[in-house]
This record gives structure tokens, C-alpha cells and sequence, in this order.
């Protein structure tokens, strides 16, 4: 299992578990509410049938006898407890089971009823009891439901030991049941997840490809006009990836350092050949016009899309960190860390690397001429990161075609775009 999916599958897995353990309480308790109401229902609707037999519906101050004999046939059936009270609230009846006799003193007390609506509550007393309390108000049988009240009826069970494992395994049934639809529902959703996951990775591995062979293709038409800037693109690119990595770069930022890097010089496909394939060196007007490549760069990559990042390096690379290089003479942490970095790769790669027009510099004497313009040049603390890796990068590139420190670059821009 590669690392996606099994990330996949822990968190998946996680809040399929958050879900059982949330669901599983919440469905006992509705299961064990509606195993109440069931029970609550029941006693009302009996209750109700004795009452009407008795004709004790619609009670007086006088009516004890039915009121006592109804509440005798009550108590013993559903009810352990039986109060019966007139449309005034007065206690005109109790009746009560042996059970009923073991609970009463812990009932909580109150006034004279006077409710509408039928309601019931469940208590835990003590000695393991687990009473259901109904509130009935009675109606006439002729008014029905919306009737004026004519007596009240309360009532008490104490739920058997048999109900109570009646009602703990129904309740514990449906929480089992709705814990393993919620782990159900995350294996099932897991496949789904990870085929749309590899999907889209595809997808946008095949889109990242085209934007790679895109910065490759604007790398080579560089190429066409300057021999040398296609092996010194993918050489500048791999040294400044190294150096980022060092100083913390990672993500999007380390993207856009190594397109930036590969494509800095593409403004100048915007040179004449005169000025960019001149042999000796340049005087001031040509130098003028060879300074526009920063520009014409910064117009190709500008609005890309994904190639935008790279324009910190593209328009920042000839800038100095004394604020004499150009085109904006910025100056210290003004300019992009992106550009600082590429520039003490290019400078070094300059140095170390054969021209038409010279020889490659040993190391040392590269190295001192870095060092001599750390703080003018360059950022002191690029260097200080590139100085303990350089031997390391001037020995791994000596004598490196161009296919080598392209698959160097591969490496790294396979690592860092997630490919």
C-alpha cells in the first residue's frame, strides 16, 4: 500500500470510527426513547379503555367509589401506581401494586395537576428502579381530543427486569447496526476515494508533464541561439534547487525557484544574433540592448499561469544585493530570495564552465571571486549555505555532458512537482 493509500485508509478509517462512536450513543438513545413511548403509549391507551369502562372519564368531588374502583382495576395491570383526580385537581383515588408501595416515597412531589397534554418521565429511583411517570389529562368521551379536561390520571411503572433486557438489547441491536453502517459506509466510500484520488493525480501528472516539456521546449529555442545555455539552464536550475533545499524551500516556492532558474534567460530569443553571438565584447550600446533581455523575459513568462512564479528569478536575476545590478537596482531582502539564490548558481557555473570566449576557473579561484563579492554581490547568507556544498557541486559537474545534468535536474524537478 503506498503512502496516499494508506493515509487514505486512516482517515477514512478515523472518521468512520468518530461517526460510530457519535451515531452509536445517539441511536441507543432514540431506541430506548421509542422502546418509552411504546410502553407509555400502551399503558395511556389501556388505561383510557378501563377509564371509560369504569365511566370514569368525567369525575366529581363525589365520584370517589368509581374513581377508587377504577383505580383499582388500574394498578396491577400496567400501572403499579393508579391516582385519579377530578377537573380541579383534587386526589379523588390511589391504588397501588406492592412495587408501587417499594417506590412511592421516592417519586418527586408535586401540586394540584393541571395540564393538557399528555406527557410522561422517565426516573431512575433508588434500589435499581426504573419508573416510566404518565400524565393523563381525561376528557369527556363525547368532547374527544380537544375537549375541556374532566379529571386527570397518573400513573406508575416500574419497568420489569424483563422489559429493561427487552429494551437494552433492542437499543444495543440498533447501535450495533448503525456502528457497522457507518464502518460499512467507510469501506465502501475508501475505493471510490482512492480511484477518484488516482484519477485526478493522473490527470494532473499528464497536465504537470506538458507544463515541463513546455519550460523544456522555451529552454531548447534558447538553445538554438546560444550553444551554451542549454546544459548551463539545467546546471544553474540543479545548483539553486540544492542550495533551496538547505535554506528550507519546499512546495510551490521551490517550483517556481526551478522554473525560474531554467528559463531566466528566455528574454534573450528577443536578441539579435550580432549582439548575442558576438565573439569579443560588447560596448555600451550593445550592452544597452542586451540588458533588455530581463524585460522581454519577463514579458514571456508573465501570464503562464503556472510559469507566473518564475518571474522573481527571471526579472530579479542581475540584481545585486548592493543595489547596483539592474533592472531596478533593488537592493538587500527587496530582492526575491528565488533570485538571490540563482544568482551565486549562475555566477559560479559562469566561472567554472568553458566559454567561446574562455576557459573554465579551477574551484578555488572561483570560489575566491564569490567570496570577494559576498555582501556587494551577493546574499551573505546564500552563501554562507552554498560555501559547505560547493566542492561537492563543482566535483559532481566537472565533465558533465548535458544529458547528465539534464537527468540531474529530473531528478530533483520529479521531486519537487511530486511526479
Amino acid at each position: 500500500m503506498n503512502s496516499f493509500k494508506k493515509r487514505t485508509a486512516q482517515r477514512i478509517g478515523a472518521v468512520s470510527v468518530i461517526l460510530a462512536c457519535i451515531a452509536s450513543p445517539a441511536s441507543w438513545f432514540v431506541a430506548r426513547e421509542g422502546e418509552e413511548d411504546v410502553i407509555v403509549s400502551l399503558a395511556i391507551e389501556e388505561s383510557g379503555r378501563l377509564l371509560r369502562d369504569r365511566n370514569a372519564l368525567d369525575l366529581h368531588q363525589a365520584d370517589t367509589a368509581r374513581a377508587a374502583s377504577a383505580a383499582r382495576s388500574i394498578a396491577g395491570g400496567l400501572f403499579d401506581i393508579a391516582e385519579i383526580y377530578d377537573r380541579d385537581g383534587r386526589k379523588l383515588a390511589e391504588a397501588m401494586t406492592r412495587e408501587g408501595e417499594a417506590v412511592e416515597q421516592h417519586l418527586p412531589k408535586h401540586g394540584s395537576p393541571g395540564y393538557t397534554d399528555a406527557s410522561y418521565e422517565s426516573l431512575e429511583l433508588p434500589g435499581n428502579h426504573w419508573v416510566l411517570r404518565v400524565f393523563v389529562p381525561l376528557r369527556g368521551s363525547a368532547s374527544g381530543a380537544s375537549g375541556p379536561v374532566t379529571g386527570y390520571f397518573e400513573g406508575v411503572r416500574v419497568v420489569p427486569a424483563w422489559q429493561r433486557e427487552h429494551i437494552f438489547s433492542s437499543s444495543l441491536t440498533v447501535a450495533l447496526m448503525v456502528c457497522l453502517a457507518s464502518l460499512l459506509c467507510g469501506a465502501a466510500v475508501y475505493p471510490v476515494v482512492v480511484h477518484l484520488s488516482s484519477d485526478n493525480e493522473r490527470k494532473a501528472r499528464e497536465v504537470l508533464d506538458s507544463h515541463i516539456s513546455m519550460m523544456e521546449a522555451l529552454g531548447r529555442a534558447i538553445a538554438k541561439r546560444d550553444s551554451d545555455t542549454g546544459a548551463h539552464n539545467y546546471r544553474v536550475a540543479w545548483i539553486s534547487a540544492g542550495i533551496a533545499e538547505r535554506m528550507g524551500l519546499k512546495g510551490a516556492d521551490m517550483q517556481a525557484l526551478i522554473a525560474g532558474s531554467f528559463l531566466h534567460d528566455v528574454g534573450k530569443i528577443g536578441i539579435p544574433d550580432g549582439i548575442l553571438l558576438k565573439p569579443g565584447k560588447l560596448d555600451d550600446v550593445e550592452f544597452g540592448i542586451m540588458r533588455t533581455h530581463v524585460a522581454q523575459g519577463e514579458q514571456i513568462v508573465t501570464g503562464m499561469g503556472w510559469l507566473d512564479g518564475a518571474n522573481e528569478v527571471v526579472a530579479a536575476h542581475h540584481e545585486k544585493w548592493n543595489g547596483s545590478g539592474y533592472p531596478r537596482q533593488l537592493a538587500g531582502a527587496a530582492i526575491p530570495l528565488a533570485a538571490r539564490i540563482f544568482a551565486v548558481a549562475d555566477v559560479f557555473d559562469a566561472l567554472c564552465s568553458k566559454r567561446p570566449y574562455k576557459e573554465p576557473m579551477g574551484f578555488d579561484a572561483a570560489m575566491a571571486i564569490l567570496e570577494k563579492d559576498t555582501g556587494s554581490h551577493f546574499d551573505p547568507s546564500v552563501m554562507a549555505v552554498f560555501k559547505p556544498m560547493a566542492l561537492e557541486i563543482f566535483n559532481r559537474l566537472a565533465n558533465s555532458a548535458e544529458s547528465d545534468t539534464r537527468q540531474l535536474l529530473e531528478d530533483r524537478v520529479r521531486k519537487h512537482f511530486e511526479m
